[in-house]
């Protein structure tokens, strides 16, 4: 699936309003944008693939601890 920010934005709202966790729903925002099919495509034109291999699990890692630490945190506190 492949959108820019603002069209995730939408999405975002009715998860919220389903009760989806904070950090779920920031994780599903960050993972559209950043590591969709089309990035991929581009920046493999533009890095080697070691290194794309390493982006992606760089980006996947954080974007996994981010979702993962707002789901904690909003969980803890609300």
């Amino acid at each position: 699936m492949y959108a820019d920010i603002f069209g995730t934005l939408p999405i975002a709202e009715a998860l919220i309003g389903k009760d989806v966790g904070l950090g779920t729903v920031l994780a599903f925002m960050m993972a559209v944008t950043a590591l969709s099919l089309p990035s991929i495509i581009m920046l493999k034109r533009v890095v080697k693939t070691p290194l794309l291999v390493l982006f992606l699990t760089v980006v996947t890692g954080g974007i996994l601890g981010i979702g993962i630490l707002f789901n904690a945190i909003t969980h803890w506190f609300i």
